[in-house]
């Protein structure tokens, strides 16, 4: 994420505390997922191979850690799009949009719990748009993405995509595929 960004997960210093936080961020969102927001604390800090007392230490309330958790996945979908700005325009673009599915994934899981009216989701969604519209621009000027196709329509449309979930991530794969083949100029 930028430097201005308002938004970021405030990792502890010591190299320990990191780890640990860090795997229970990892262990929250795999639990998140497959299991929603009723995922088990328990099952989680087990996960993560630490202590209860250590995930309420970093994370006191549910909320926190669903924040967290949230707030993890769009620091990595900012990476990625960082990551991915060397590639040629299309291929950028697509490569971000696969993660962006992948970040769609794990927003549903905790939707509900979020607070879409919170500065830190509004924060989250400008985060969005700030990395992925540049990706977007690039590939219409190279003549790969179709002109009349808007960043926010592209969000919109997978969003939509990935509100009903997946059989699994073949069929995940080949509808982002099938949708992303829609916004290839012809």
């Amino acid at each position: 994420m930028s430097a201005e960004s308002p938004v970021a997960v405030r990792r502890p210093q010591r190299a320990d505390a990191r780890r640990n936080f860090d795997a229970l961020l990892a262990a929250a969102r795999d639990a998140f997922a497959e299991h929603g927001t009723d995922a088990s604390l328990e099952d989680i800090a087990r996960r993560a191979g630490v202590g209860i007392g250590t995930l309420y230490r970093n994370f006191p309330t549910r909320q926190d850690l669903f924040e967290t958790v949230y707030i993890g996945e769009i620091e990595q979908l900012c990476q990625t799009a960082d990551d991915v700005a060397g590639l040629p325009p299309w291929e950028a673009l697509e490569s971000w949009l696969h993660r962006f599915v992948a970040y769609a994934a794990t927003k549903r899981a905790i939707y509900e719990a979020l607070n879409r009216d919170s500065a830190m989701f509004r924060s989250c969604r400008e985060e969005i748009y700030r990395v992925g519209e540049p990706l977007m621009a690039r590939a219409q000027s190279a003549g790969a993405v179709r002109p009349d196709v808007t960043f926010d329509d592209t969000v919109r449309m997978l969003s939509g995509l990935t509100s009903a979930g997946f059989r699994d991530d073949t069929q995940r794969d080949r509808v982002l595929r099938i949708a992303l083949d829609g916004l290839r100029t012809r």
